[in-house]
């Protein structure tokens, strides 16, 4: 006889009854595996636990024998399925995801089905082996058209609680809605807090970078990221580090808790902007994808007084228009001193021997009077003279 329940929220368990009639000297062994084929399984117990989403029906099938050899063949298979969820597919939630946010809370986001009423009341239950019960999520918020809710999840003392799961379940109040589960492994997903830049300094020509991580991670269960920004160059210059460490022990040992890295090739006279972010590495956690945010910037030079670059930038057409016009000026008086106008021939005839208007015969008639006039004054005086003088 085969049972199966669920515990909690997607853990299912399968239990079984020995078969009837196995011989004494027979040490029972069970061999048990899912669907394909697959989580093989040989063992004297006579039940089997898994942790699964529980979206689809899921199956375990069961035989026994009397060998621990995979190669025996056993007893009849017997197959026993967790019953699939109950209502529509199309109304389940979608794109569950949940992330461990600086190990202190746990953030999962979703979608609505593609057949689900606008005014779905969402309900988040959640639970893990630290906890005695089953939790709701109070905490339920829209972000656009994702639908977001976030919970406590601190990190125990237990060295053990980061190998466990968090198993999460979305579904309605009204129970409208086709149930989406998701199991959450406490090695992935997991998202650091930005780290803090305590100092920045120049020595020897490199540039130094002191910060302190995001709280809860060890420093070797972090890689790192730093991007420089030079005002001079306007580049940005990014270098991924997966031990931060200075050559020189003393500037390590300046603030307690830091962590040191060396960036080499920075121009000391410009202004430069720092900033850092952190993910988590494979040393630790199964999963390296999720990078914190940047951290706040920080800056180390001296930066150019923008004025003049304003200024010059005002002044240049100007000046440009200015040097225009002065240079078309020059150029037509240089063109009229290499090439002069050549008169006109006809035009100087003309004035010389062209027709005589009433302006000009009156004009000329006026100057033969006057001459005519001077004569006969010259002569009156001469004859004058000529009878005052002695005899």
């Amino acid at each position: 006889t085969h049972f199966v329940s669920v515990e909690n929220l997607c853990t299912v368990i399968w239990t079984w009854d020995p078969p009837e009639g196995a011989s004494p000297n027979c040490t029972l062994r069970y061999f048990s595996h899912f669907d394909n084929k697959q989580d093989k399984k040989i063992a004297p117990e006579t039940h089997r636990s898994k942790e699964v989403p529980l979206n689809e029906r899921i199956c375990l099938q069961v035989g026994s024998q009397c060998s621990t050899n995979e190669s025996d063949n056993p007893s009849i298979l017997v197959e026993k399925c967790t019953p699939p969820p109950e209502g529509d597919p199309e109304s389940a939630v979608t794109e569950l995801q949940c992330v461990w946010h600086n190990l202190s809370y746990m953030k999962c986001t979703w979608l609505p089905g593609r057949k689900t009423s606008p005014d779905t009341n969402y309900t988040l239950y959640y639970w893990h082996s630290s906890l005695g019960k089953i939790l709701q999520c109070e905490d339920i918020y829209r972000e656009g058209q994702h639908i977001g809710c976030s919970f406590a999840l601190t990190n125990l003392k237990d060295s053990s609680f980061e190998q466990h799961s968090v198993q999460i379940v979305v579904k309605d109040n009204a129970g409208k809605i086709r149930p989406s589960f998701n199991i959450v492994p406490l090695t992935s997903h997991v998202k650091p807090d930005p780290p803090h830049i305590k100092r920045l300094f120049f020595q020897n020509g490199n540039l130094y970078v002191q910060w302190t991580n995001p709280q809860n991670f060890y420093s070797r269960c972090l890689s790192y990221q730093v991007e420089v920004n030079n005002s001079q160059t306007e580049t940005s210059d990014i270098f991924y580090v997966e031990e931060a460490k200075c050559q020189n022990s003393e500037f390590e040992g300046n603030l307690e808790g830091t962590i040191c890295f060396m960036v080499p090739g920075v121009l000391p006279d410009t202004l430069n902007t720092v900033r850092i972010r952190v993910r988590t590495n494979k040393l630790c956690y199964e999963d390296d994808k999720l990078w914190s945010n940047w951290s706040q910037a920080m800056s180390i030079g001296e930066n150019t007084d923008p004025t003049f670059y304003v200024s010059m930038l005002l002044a240049t057409p100007v000046i440009v228009a200015g040097a225009i016009i002065v240079l078309l000026l020059y150029l037509k008086r240089l063109k009229i001193i290499i090439f002069p106008p050549i008169p006109d021939p006809g035009k100087i005839f003309k004035e010389m021997f062209g027709d005589q208007n009433d302006d000009t015969l009156h004009w000329k008639k006026y100057d033969i009077y006057e001459k005519q006039t001077k004569e006969e004054t010259d002569s009156v005086v001469l004859i004058e003279n000529l009878k005052r003088a002695p005899q």
